[in-house]
């Protein structure tokens, strides 16, 4: 013969009077696992999450040509023009002011 449960008092909409009692569900004399508890938190604080990103246009968004070899530099692709201090610095590598990140998050 199994424990007795412990009996549930139901209420009426109102709240004031019981109209009946049931026994408590077996279910809820199992014991709470921290293990199970500390999962479920664990992915249901992942539902918060925001995604982030960069842009991928991000140091990108110039007109930069390599000069090729035979020139004393490195052959990254060059800003072109003239007249301003841009012109002729580095451009789209992970490596260069101003451009681009290694393997851009998405």
């Amino acid at each position: 013969m199994s424990a007795a449960r412990p009996v549930i008092n139901v209420y009426a909409d109102s709240g004031k009077n019981v109209t009946s009692t049931v026994p408590l569900p077996a279910v809820f004399k199992a014991p709470i696992r921290p293990d199970i508890v500390n999962f479920v938190h664990t992915n249901m604080a992942k539902n918060k999450r925001q995604p982030h990103s960069v842009s991928a246009k991000a140091g990108e968004q110039t007109s930069a040509e390599s000069w090729g070899t035979g020139r004393a530099v490195a052959r990254i692709p060059r800003v072109n023009g003239s007249g301003t201090h841009r012109a002729g610095q580095a451009a789209f590598g992970n490596m260069c002011r101003g451009g681009r990140m290694f393997a851009p998050t998405k």
